[in-house]
């Protein structure tokens, strides 16, 4: 569409040459000077829609005199935003002029060029930075085409507020940090603190659509009890998206496996996300759900965001990094959680055991020689036979010391005493065939992988309402439960990572009658490398531990 423009007034030569920067002289004809309007050549030279706009304006172009619309015209120039959900990803349309104006800023992004319409580009955004791009664009284009509101506030069309609940100083300097780094980060506190709490103030100070990403089914649950408890927002207001029972609502609670095969159809819905339990999220398959959702408004949650293998700093650009942490030691000592003690228990391997150990570990060096795990690992990785081989092993090895006999008869003794001195007792074990012959011979509570939803909830609600109980967990039992308060916990066996322990540390904190302190056995074997694992832990606090991971992320 052309574009023709009369000009009254007198030019001085340099209003003329700027004119001439966004259009083409065209000649004089009674008395006015005519120009047609070159989009194009205006993008070249720098000026933004609105930049044209406001020169026309300044020239004094009488509207009424100008063949067609400014806007009219602008608008072939117009950026599009939309949705793909074939691919859950965000389509941008753009003209190939107007692309020049803003190349540049585009490349710290992840936009990828895909082909082209005539003289406009076709683009693509991972989700997670299409708000971002669109501010961007904002900066320069007047008018950009978003037909399905993939970026209008996402309002709830209810005023949600707290209830029966008051946020603790914590809780409220964890939202103001969150609030401060633009609705974006990730919260550190420990089990038992309320970080949920700190979730649901958030959703309520934002009041917009809101998906929730839970770890576990049970967690699903724990969700929407909180947010109904502790909110005013209607029970038909929150739904729940997973198996068969898929309710998408203004709050919708999903888990990690269902949001990641559903993102794309139901990213756009929402303007917040919160992941819970988010150290999870770097694992490939889960990091999905971060890149795809459309949310500008992100918080993660976690007792412990670190992870060994380095995959925590992944997390930053998705939810905008660690903005408020606080260690066990910290809550402790302001009488938020209980006083805890560990207790390290050595063992040592049976004759059989020791013979069957030493026999493994001989044939395991055999395969691998002076080589480190990690390059083990690596070799297995590329199907080297004898690393296999050295990985099964290994794998045996492990079994070995986690399953020893001396370490079910240790804990068995230490869960009696406890039990007779009317305490609270939970069993941790890595293995469900463990945690069976513990419950046995205990005759206890069990919780596992394997036990059914309504086994688990008895299971659950009649270890709550005990004055004293023993309950044996497998790793079912480390997150995702809410395990009702026990003081004394028995680690049997695990997989040896400080952010397993201090999960399952987390299970004994919450404060206690008159102050009662919690403590944590873990029962080890002696002259194997569980010593040394557990001797790392003791030399360094948890409290202590923490505070350098801080200062690694920050």
């Amino acid at each position: 569409m052309t574009l023709v423009f009369k000009v009254k007034k007198w030019l001085e030569e340099g209003e003329f040459r700027e004119i001439l920067k966004i259009a083409d002289y065209i000649g004089y004809e009674e008395g006015v000077k005519l120009f047609k309007l070159n989009p194009e050549k205006a993008f070249r030279n720098g000026y933004s829609p609105q930049d044209i706009k406001n020169l026309l304006e300044e020239y004094a172009v009488d509207y009424e005199d100008v063949s067609g619309g400014v806007e009219m015209v602008l608008s072939e120039y117009i950026p599009r935003f939309e949705w793909v959900q074939s691919r859950g990803v965000v389509r941008l349309t753009l003209p190939r002029t107007a692309y020049s104006l803003v190349k540049d800023r585009l490349r710290k992004y992840r936009v990828r060029f895909t082909g082209s319409l005539g003289d406009k580009l076709i683009l693509e955004i991972l989700p997670y930075q299409a708000i971002d791009v669109y501010k961007e664009l904002k900066n320069t284009f007047t008018v950009i085409e978003d037909p399905g509101n993939l970026f209008a506030e996402k309002s709830l069309l209810y005023k949600p507020e707290l209830v029966n609940i008051t946020l603790r100083p914590y809780q409220e300097e964890a939202l103001e940090k969150w609030v401060s780094n633009e609705y974006r980060g990730v919260i550190a506190l420990p089990t038992g603190s309320g970080k949920s709490i700190v979730a649901i103030a958030a959703l309520v100070k934002l009041g917009v659509r809101t998906l929730i990403v839970a770890y576990t089914k049970e967690q699903i649950l724990q969700w929407r009890e909180f947010i109904l408890k502790y909110t005013n927002i209607p029970s038909h207001m929150v739904g729940v998206f997973y198996s068969s029972e898929k309710k998408l609502a203004p709050i919708t609670i999903t888990t990690y496996q269902s949001g990641f095969r559903n993102m794309p159809t139901i990213s756009p819905y929402f303007g917040m996300i919160i992941v819970d339990e988010v150290h999870h999220l770097p694992a490939d398959k889960f990091k999905y759900i971060a890149i795809h959702s459309l949310a500008g408004y992100r918080m993660g949650l976690s007792a412990t965001p670190t992870r060994e293998d380095g995959r925590h700093e992944e997390l930053f650009p998705l939810l905008g990094g660690i903005v408020y942490y606080k260690a066990p030691s910290d809550l402790v000592n302001q009488g938020y959680l209980a006083p805890y003690t560990v207790v390290t228990v050595r063992v040592g391997l049976s004759r059989q055991e020791r013979l069957l150990y030493e026999d493994l570990r001989r044939k395991y060096r055999a395969l691998i020689g002076d080589k480190k795990f990690e390059d083990v690992l690596e070799s297995a990785r590329r199907g080297d036979s004898k690393a296999i081989m050295a990985l099964k092993i290994h794998s045996d090895m492990r079994m070995l010391l986690a399953k020893s006999s001396s370490k079910i008869e240790k804990a068995v003794e230490i869960a009696k005493q406890e039990f007779e001195k009317g305490n609270k007792v939970i069993v941790f074990t890595q293995y469900v065939e463990q945690a069976e012959e513990i419950a046995k011979k205990l005759g206890a509570l069990i919780l596992t992988g394997e036990t059914p939803m309504d086994e688990r909830k008895k299971a659950l609600e009649e270890f709550k309402k005990a004055q004293r109980g023993i309950l044996i967990v497998t790793t079912v039992g480390d997150e995702g439960i809410d395990i009702p308060d026990a003081n004394v916990g028995i680690i049997v066996s695990g997989t040896s990572s400080r952010r397993q322990f201090i999960q399952r540390l987390g299970r004994l904190l919450r404060p206690k009658p008159g102050g009662r302190e919690a403590v944590m056995y873990e029962i080890i074997l002696e002259k194997t490398p569980e010593e040394y694992q557990a001797r790392k832990r003791k030399n360094i606090d948890i409290s202590e531990y923490l505070d350098e991971e801080r200062e690694d992320i920050e």
